[in-house]
């Protein structure tokens, strides 16, 4: 039993270190693949050039479009988000705020309707607090 603390600590060290760079590797792969301006020889280019020397290429590939990552895992998250929403939209039957019927429409029919005198002010009012409820 002859292994001191700080080998311990060093072994810890190292194998936190290997499970991050597997990480990275794994979140570079995934952003060659998502990055729509790469062109199919760009994306195999890259890929080989991981794979083959992950080291190097890791490094590389952070310094050269490493910038870029983020705003691409930005923009996909954003996409993912107005698809579920307007999944949920679709199926609870609800139109969005800029479709006709949708509540910006509604609320110019609202506007229209007390500019020529229909709707009184007071109406107008409690029409616009049921539907922005």
């Amino acid at each position: 039993m002859n292994y001191p603390l700080l080998d311990a600590f060093l072994t810890m060290l190292w194998f936190f270190l290997w499970i991050v760079w597997i990480f990275l590797l794994f979140r570079i792969v995934l952003d060659i693949f998502r990055d729509d301006s790469l062109s199919g020889w760009g994306k195999a280019g890259w890929l080989v050039f991981v794979l083959i020397l992950p080291f190097l290429g890791v490094l590389v590939y952070l310094i050269a479009r490493g910038a870029g990552m983020g705003s691409r895992a930005a923009e996909e998250a954003q996409a993912r988000q107005q698809a579920m929403d307007e999944y949920i939209r679709s199926t609870a039957g609800v139109p969005s705020a800029d479709e006709p019927g949708g509540q910006a429409d509604q609320l110019r029919k609202l506007a229209d309707l007390k500019a020529d005198g229909t709707l009184s002010d007071e109406e107008f009012q409690r029409a616009k607090a049921k539907l922005l409820a």
